[in-house]
């Protein structure tokens, strides 16, 4: 995922409300390609059924499969960036739903449009059992699953004051597909569009038809990151019709019909990644720069980001795609269907902050139930952050959350029940509890820094996994924020003999506890040959070859610029908090409040150990 994410003071949401009623009754508007009267059989049926012998687009630039990148069976995941985004796209998206008041996308005031009336009675308050924040959802917290309710439905997105107005249309496909453009598992291909399309008001001539239910321009877009909303947000323009986890290897067909007068693109029968479900969706640009979306009867896959987004973007509307007139705003406009529960993390921060003073630095969510999904196991959202020089954009989005602003960051922990009772026992991989916790919490500050390599460019090398982790073959000092223990064998050989235990001296140079001057030198092997790649997570005993690349925080330093606030000046001490939430419904599970009391004993011991005694977590509530 593109690391870029523009959420400065410019950030404006609007609102349509999200989920809702069924599919909608189509709009009078003639069918788009297809017969009028009955509404003829769908093309991809006889598609599906061709020959299997077709070749690639010719012209075409294909993108091979990423061979060995780890990312589709992540467990434990950071996005601290984009996370952020999706979190206030869920919370006021679920806010409408609940009825609990409308947005006026043109207010003028940054707060009246961030922040939607509320016309609930008294906010309850969370019970404190000991220094566990238990907080009781009453259908407000854990939201309730939106399925995928636009089958046999037809979309036109219609330019419109920068944005764009959605309205319902006909959903016949159109009828002639193009020519089938063979792609692989994360995969995209560059396809020229036959004329000047205009896309938030920028003319684009070639575009990147991508495996994943979607259209990029710019660039390509074949990560095996989350699917989500952030991706949609932070990434580069992107036409939408079902941005979700897809593989066109397990089945199904993708097609392209690129002429003067249209540019289509059409997924028919693509099966999700290690699904059986499938997804049979079209998509079309216009000469006039609107955009159609068709979706078959057919459908079944459940998990999907439909819509559009300028790219880079915190402006958006998150809209209820399956009413008559669904919504029209600027920025990026869509919904997010989601067949599993969802935890919204701004609603449960408020909660807890009607209870609790605004004294924390860092939340930490644990739940009585999954409510994530997908690949990833954990995750941390950074909703501030005033430090430069770690590879982080400056912004400040505590108030979100209900924060006056010492709030810097969420991490969601997810249901208590799928971690070893014993905080020490090892299990993901390398990792413990412990180690799960380190990564998150260190997310905060954590793994983003780019270095001027041996050439005297800028380099990433040094990165692994979501360009938000360490890279295998970084010799990290065992980082919680993965990497390895690296040993020089001598002769261009390499073992891996540690991993998890700590946080390295760059990681503590990155969080405000050490200098420059205490920052040995370090090293990365280069141009590794190993049936590893940079994204695998940490593993003690694998052996390799490569070049040994020795480096210093100089060289960090050349491209990111001096940490500031400096360690003299940073603080040593973070505050936690440790919420349980407990589901609609449901009372605490004393047993489940006990463990997660045991995690946060163990891990002010652990934090204090990893860090060399220079920063201090303080786990108290009062």
């Amino acid at each position: 995922m593109n690391r870029a994410l523009l959420i400065g003071s410019c950030l404006s949401i609007a609102l349509a409300a999200c989920g809702g009623g069924g599919g909608g009754s189509p709009s009078t508007t003639p069918p788009s390609g297809g017969g009028g009267g009955t509404t003829p059989a769908n093309p991809c049926a006889t598609a599906l059924l061709a020959d299997e012998s077709e070749q690639p687009m010719t012209g075409m630039v294909a993108g091979g499969e990423r061979q060995g990148v780890s990312n589709k069976t992540t467990l434990v995941d950071g996005d601290p960036r984009g996370r952020v985004l999706e979190a206030m796209w869920i919370h006021q998206a679920a806010r409408l739903r609940q009825g609990s008041g409308a947005v006026n996308p043109s207010a003028t005031s940054e707060s009246s449009r961030l922040n939607p009336r509320v016309t609930t009675g008294p906010v309850p308050v969370s019970e404190d059992v000991g220094d566990i924040a238990v907080v009781q959802d009453q259908g407000d917290i854990v939201l309730p699953a939106n399925p995928f309710d636009l089958r046999n439905t037809g979309l036109r997105f219609t330019p419109s004051g920068g944005g764009y107005t959605v309205t319902k249309i006909d959903a016949s496909f159109r009828s002639t597909l193009g020519t089938r453009v063979v792609l692989g598992d994360d995969d995209s291909a560059e396809i020229d569009v036959p004329f000047s399309f205009s896309f938030y008001g920028t003319a684009q001539k070639t575009a990147f038809v991508n495996s994943d239910g979607n259209l990029t321009f710019g660039e390509e877009d074949k990560a095996s990151t989350d699917r989500n909303v952030a991706r949609l947000l932070t990434g580069p323009p992107r036409v939408s019709p079902f941005l979700a986890d897809l593989d066109p290897t397990s089945g199904g067909k993708i097609f392209v019909n690129a002429a003067s007068d249209q540019y289509t693109m059409t997924w028919c029968g693509v099966l999700g990644f290690g699904s059986a479900h499938s997804v049979t969706a079209q998509a079309t640009l216009l000469p006039d720069a609107s955009i159609e979306f068709k979706f078959a009867d057919t459908t079944t896959l459940g998990d999907a980001v439909v819509g559009l987004s300028p790219g880079r973007t915190g402006d958006f509307t998150a809209a209820d795609l399956s009413v008559p007139n669904p919504s029209s705003g600027s920025g990026a406009i869509g919904e997010r269907f989601a067949q599993a529960s969802t935890l919204d993390t701004i609603a449960a921060a408020k909660k807890f902050y009607a209870s609790h003073g605004d004294t924390f630095d860092q939340i930490l969510f644990w739940t009585d139930q999954r409510v994530i999904t997908g690949g990833a196991f954990s995750y941390e959202s950074t909703v501030s952050n005033e430090i430069h020089g770690i590879g982080q954009d400056i912004y400040d989005l505590s108030s979100e959350f209900g924060s006056g602003g010492r709030l810097r960051s969420v991490v969601v922990m997810d249901w208590a029940g799928k971690f070893p009772d014993d905080p020490n026992q090892k299990f993901l991989g390398e990792n413990n509890t412990l180690s799960v916790i380190g990564q998150e919490v260190g997310h905060r500050w954590l793994a983003y820094m780019n270095f001027k390599d041996h050439t005297g460019a800028s380099s990433d090398a040094l990165l692994g996994r979501d360009l938000a982790h360490w890279s295998f073959f970084f010799n990290s000092d065992a980082s919680v924020m993965e990497g390895n223990e690296i040993q020089d064998l001598g002769g261009g050989q390499f073992k891996t003999i540690d991993a998890v235990k700590r946080y390295s001296r760059l990681d503590q140079y990155a969080m405000g506890l050490v200098p420059p001057s205490q920052v040995p030198t370090m090293f990365y092997v280069d141009t590794p040959v190993s049936n590893k790649v940079r994204e695998d997570a940490p593993q003690i005993g694998v052996t390799f070859t490569g070049t040994r690349r020795d480096f210093l925080i100089d060289d960090v330093i050349a491209v990111n610029g001096q940490r500031s606030p400096s360690a003299s000046d940073a603080s040593k001490t973070h505050r936690q908090a440790f919420l349980y939430i407990v589901t609609a419904g449901k009372t605490a599970d004393p047993a489940q409040v006990a463990k997660v009391d045991t995690f946060r004993k163990a891990w002010e011991g652990f934090f204090a150990a990893a860090t060399e005694n220079r920063m201090t977590a303080v786990t108290r509530l009062h």
